[in-house]
């Protein structure tokens, strides 16, 4: 099966969750935070899933349940239960916590710095390993990046307003991300003095080199 990255707009979607173990209980919190409208089913499921937002229903409305949902997840810890559920599901989207290639959607480890969202997928080679990538990847990425992706959104405001030419834009994008003087301003922390000093510097660039 060919995978391949994608962001869902999950807003007032419709999720089953089947399982309310360790990994039903992420997902659960996950497809909330999203927006989601949550159901999980579950016979023994924890009263602050229920507190967050997710409605609770029992294994007994299985059908009912999946009928209903526009995406399933089977995280239950009987397998028997979870074929079921796949086999119910028929052509929804639905991811197999159990055996994720007998799925169609994939839900991979994800964290965020900042406002940038980093997922990692091994193709279900070693989840221990997407632990110590995600580890390796929360060194490299500074505070400096968080705040130059901040400030590189501010630019591009700006520039969509003064310049028509997306090639010219993207010139100076590149300009403000190797300015020596921006890159001081951000590693002290003062973005405020940064977008400044970058508003100045566009007027400057649209003016000369533009």
């Amino acid at each position: 099966m060919g995978w391949t990255p994608l962001f869902l707009e999950m807003k007032d979607n419709k999720v089953l969750i089947v399982g309310s173990g360790e990994v039903g209980n992420r997902r659960t919190i996950r497809f909330l935070e999203a927006g989601a409208n949550v159901v999980v089913l579950g016979n023994h499921v924890p009263e602050h899933l229920n507190d967050l937002g997710a409605t609770i229903k029992p294994i007994k409305e299985i059908h009912k349940w999946v009928k209903w949902a526009d995406i399933v997840i089977t995280a239950s810890a009987d397998h028997e239960l979870n074929q079921r559920v796949a086999d119910l599901s028929g052509e929804k989207l639905i991811n197999r916590a159990d055996f994720p290639n007998k799925g169609n959607l994939i839900v991979p480890s994800s964290f965020f710095i900042g406002d940038v969202q980093i997922c990692i997928f091994t193709g279900g080679k070693s989840p221990l390993m997407s632990k110590e990538l995600r580890k390796k990847i929360e060194k490299v990425i500074s505070p400096e990046d968080v705040l130059q992706l901040e400030l590189q959104s501010f630019a591009r405001k700006i520039l969509k307003e003064r310049l028509d030419d997306q090639k010219k834009r993207r010139s100076c994008l590149y300009t403000i991300l190797e300015d020596q003087k921006i890159k001081k301003l951000l590693t002290e922390g003062k973005l405020e003095d940064a977008k400044t000093y970058v508003n100045e510097l566009i007027i400057s660039l649209n003016t000369t080199k533009l």
